[in-house]
């Protein structure tokens, strides 16, 4: 049996098979491959970096999508079950609208793809697919085998591999679809499991793909001190409750740690408050960044504007701040409702929703009324923070307090730099 598993992208993808870039190979694909049955042979394709063959050979064709990738997996689908081959959908957006995904496909996994495949993989085989793949219980981590990242182009990725130690995370903020997707779970591997896979990775820079990496503050400790000896560099995504824990701060900058991606989301305590995160005042942001830089670690900070409580002074605020606090890098989001989370049911409810054209839910488009701005004022005023933010005026306000992983913050710069101009070309043009 032949079974192609495809990572489709949205057509307005900035690194769109650019080898150099900052593009990360899918997990999801490489380890339903690694639970595939026996005697089926395997095919990955990432969109990303390369071209989906429409003729290509296969008995069953299955798709990870998220919510703006969903356009292009319907159309994808929609051709190969033209041509009779069965289509599988998968992925946080089918998961939260399986009805509409079924109009696509001949069977939706809902959940967690890995409780399922080997059993999707036999029915169509026997041809006897079910519509439905509900959600089944978690698949405890230390179960779910190395993923088969030897189907995947390495050349074509700025690192080869990323290596997942947890899966979900422990806050439910309302515009986020990890909690929705995963529940409000918090979920890990075995430490000794994952540093038997990073000591089979040749390469010394490390990405972990984790929502929340120090969500479990003793695990993150129990792994942090068994990576020491592997003298390796990484980068994760956490939040900033890291600086609370010196213990922690430091056992991170000993094993390696260069840079963090932390989701300040607003530096509006009122913001904080109504999605259900722990406000943070602008003193204890900047005491919390300051403990990381001290440590040697960058922060690529992310942040959300369009919540109800954003003024059009929030952003210029916003963008002051990123550079009197020298983040190495920022991301300035639109806020997106996604399907599944409370914030996509509240704006619904209340009829704001203006656009459900799936491929605009990318975080770069706005895609409802926001309460202060107009989606077009919103939309320029967060190019014109991504302007202030990436230009040489500001590389220089911004520069590290030390040279330690100095190139670090030179490509991130100038990574962005090029792709903001493309990303508003493509937007002036819409």
């Amino acid at each position: 049996m032949r079974v192609v598993l495809i990572a489709p992208a949205p057509a307005s993808y900035i690194w769109r098979k650019k080898k150099a870039a900052f593009t990360l190979p899918p997990m999801a694909l490489p380890i339903l491959a690694a639970v595939t049955p026996p005697g089926a042979e395997v095919r990955l394709i990432d969109e990303a970096v390369e071209d989906v063959d429409l003729n290509l050979d296969a008995d069953l064709v299955g798709f990870s999508v998220m919510t703006a990738t969903a356009p292009r997996a319907y159309q994808l689908a929609d051709h190969f079950r033209s041509r009779g081959i069965p289509v599988v959908l998968g992925g946080v957006h089918p998961s939260s609208l399986p009805e509409e995904a079924l109009q696509h496909s001949d069977a939706v996994v809902i959940g967690e793809g890995e409780s399922h495949w080997a059993s999707v993989v036999k029915d169509a085989a026997a041809r006897s697919l079910k519509r439905i793949y509900p959600n089944a219980p978690f698949l405890p981590l230390e179960e779910v085998p190395p993923p088969r990242w030897d189907l995947l182009p390495a050349e074509r990725y700025f690192v080869p591999r990323t290596v997942q130690v947890t899966r979900g995370c422990p806050m439910s903020c309302s515009f986020c679809s990890v909690s929705s997707f995963f529940g409000r779970t918090y979920r890990h591997r075995p430490v000794a499991q994952v540093i038997e896979e990073i000591e089979a990775h040749k390469k010394r820079l490390l990405i972990f793909a984790d929502d929340n990496l120090t969500g479990n503050a003793d695990l993150a400790k129990e792994l942090f001190a068994a990576l020491i000896p592997l003298q390796k560099k990484w980068v994760s995504q956490c939040s900033l409750s890291i600086a609370d824990d010196p213990e922690l701060l430091d056992l991170a900058a000993r094993s390696g740690c260069i840079g963090l991606l932390i989701g300040f989301e607003s530096i509006s305590p009122d913001v904080l408050k109504s999605i259900g995160k722990r406000g943070n005042l602008h003193r204890q942001y900047r005491e919390s960044i300051r403990k990381i830089h001290a440590r040697g670690i960058h922060i690529q900070g992310s942040f959300i504007f369009g919540f109800d409580e954003d003024t059009p002074e929030s952003i210029p605020a916003t963008v002051r701040f990123v550079k009197e606090n020298r983040l190495t890098g920022v991301n300035y989001c639109r806020l997106t409702p996604f399907p599944g989370t409370k914030l996509y049911a509240d704006l619904d409810r209340e009829g704001r929703i203006i656009d459900r054209d799936w491929s605009k839910y990318d975080r770069q488009n706005v895609v409802f009324r926001p309460r202060h701005f107009t989606p077009r004022e919103l939309q320029d005023q967060v190019f014109w923070a991504y302007r202030q933010t990436y230009n040489l005026r500001s590389l220089w306000q911004r520069r590290p307090f030390s040279f330690q992983h100095f190139s670090l913050y030179l490509i991130l710069n100038f990574g962005y730099m090029k792709g903001l101009k493309k990303v508003e070309k493509e937007s002036i043009g819409k």
